[in-house]
């Protein structure tokens, strides 16, 4: 197997789940390929957040010169965005022999896709030369993947009902999980502002350096800008992330907690973090595509972010008509998702998604209907995202919105043919 696709249709091949919880296995083939990092790690885990969080490290400490490792998870179009060396997303062909170490070191080991691929993109992170390594968590945090890595700094973003069937059916529940990552002695970053008491009880029980949100670090701002406070430093007078959104000042809080926690390993100026506050890119996070109509991409995919999406519509001003392309997976809490944005939507289009786990436009259609509160409005089903943002496009008027949003899926599926072009169409 030459070619990265082929590899990754053998990873969908080997084990019979999607998930399967347990970091036995992972383990086991971890050591065969004595994977470690000689720079310092940063693992981040959360319900929302996680991206941006990774993504505003990775800009500051970019800026401050060093050589950054970072891994993500889903990806929006292709698979190696999960990882970018440099601030760059890796080669393909890069990921290869990685692939070929773990498929040797595996020895008959059953690893699930993400497992397979965690491993093979860590193994690649380990032989880069990193200054720092920037881990996102996929699933939980104790038993996922990347937890086979010990970190020197764990960040742990907002938690909210999520992934209920695999982390428990409460935020306490969903905390505990979350807060395996943490190691005890190092510094444990808790930007959430509202902690699970799980989190907390943990940290104190393994003697983790618990940094806590209003606590041991804070922030302030106005309109024009914001500051951040934590021991012994201040960093007065920042400019807004360039991160849209109304949440980012609590991700970008606990990026700086865990730069200063790091201080000693990982020194970064004040000039880098202003500078990389202001250069940091995500897609798909709150992302406005220039042109007419107003286009906006967001992964948000459970009630707590499409809450925080609802808020940052609502402060975008007024608009005639918004037009929203929806697709999301079949086991999300979508009853609550739908209702709270409703209010906002004028017209809607459902679309199917290219994976099992997706729930039918068809389905999504019957859930909105369902609305007790439903404001009435036009709805229609499509086959994929780029039909139905087609239709939306072809019903919009310079002046209206159009909100693409859900599963990674559903953002990732209008990306790979080009927004803009689409949301060209009244600029002649």
């Amino acid at each position: 197997m030459n070619e990265l696709g082929e590899w990754l249709a053998h990873c969908e091949r080997l084990h019979p789940k999607t998930i399967d919880m347990g970091l036995a296995r992972v383990q086991e083939v971890a050591q065969r390929l004595q994977l470690h990092f000689e720079c310092p790690v940063v693992t981040v885990a959360g319900t929302n957040g996680k991206g941006s969080t990774c993504a505003m490290l990775e800009a500051i400490a970019l800026q401050a010169g060093y050589r950054t490792g970072v891994y993500t998870s889903p990806h929006l179009v292709r698979f190696e965005e999960r990882c970018r060396i440099g601030g760059e997303i890796v080669a393909p062909g890069a990921l290869v022999p990685h692939f070929e170490r773990v498929e040797a070191a595996r020895q008959g080991v059953t690893l699930t896709y993400f497992e397979f691929t965690t491993l093979a993109i860590l193994d690649l992170m380990a032989a880069s030369g990193l200054d720092v390594a920037i881990l996102e968590v996929g699933l939980g945090g104790r038993l996922d993947a990347v937890n086979a890595i010990d970190t020197d700094c764990a960040i742990i973003t907002s938690i909210d009902l999520d992934h209920m069937e695999y982390l428990g059916p409460d935020r306490e529940s969903i905390g505990r999980e979350k807060a395996g990552i943490l190691r005890a002695g190092k510094p444990a970053i808790v930007s959430d502002p509202v902690p699970p008491h799980s989190i907390l009880q943990y940290a104190g029980a393994i003697g983790a350096d618990l940094w806590l949100l209003g606590r041991d670090f804070n922030f302030s701002g106005d309109k024009q800008q914001w500051a951040w406070a934590g021991r012994g430093r201040r960093y007065p007078g920042l400019a807004y992330p360039a991160l849209r959104g109304a949440n980012q000042l609590l991700n970008a809080s606990g990026v700086l907690a865990a730069l200063e926690a790091l201080r000693p390993r990982l020194p970064v100026t004040a000039q880098a973090i202003r500078n990389g506050l202001a250069m940091v890119e995500l897609p798909g996070r709150f992302q406005i595509i220039p042109g007419q109509p107003t286009l906006v991409l967001d992964v948000a995919h459970n009630p707590h972010s499409v809450a925080a999406l609802t808020a940052n519509l609502d402060a975008m001003g007024f608009f005639p008509t918004t037009h929203a392309v929806f697709g999301a997976m079949g086991d999300k809490d979508l009853g609550p998702m739908l209702a709270k944005i409703a209010p906002l939507v004028d017209r809607w289009y459902f679309t199917d998604l290219p994976t099992p786990r997706a729930a039918s436009a068809a389905s999504l259609l019957e859930r909105w209907r369902a609305l007790p509160a439903r404001i009435d409005g036009a709805a229609s089903t499509h086959a994929n995202p780029q039909d139905a943002l087609r239709a939306a496009v072809a019903a919009a008027e310079p002046t209206d919105r159009i909100l693409v949003f859900g599963s990674f899926y559903t953002v990732g599926g209008v990306l790979e043919h080009g927004i803009p072009r689409l949301a060209a169409k009244h600029l002649g």
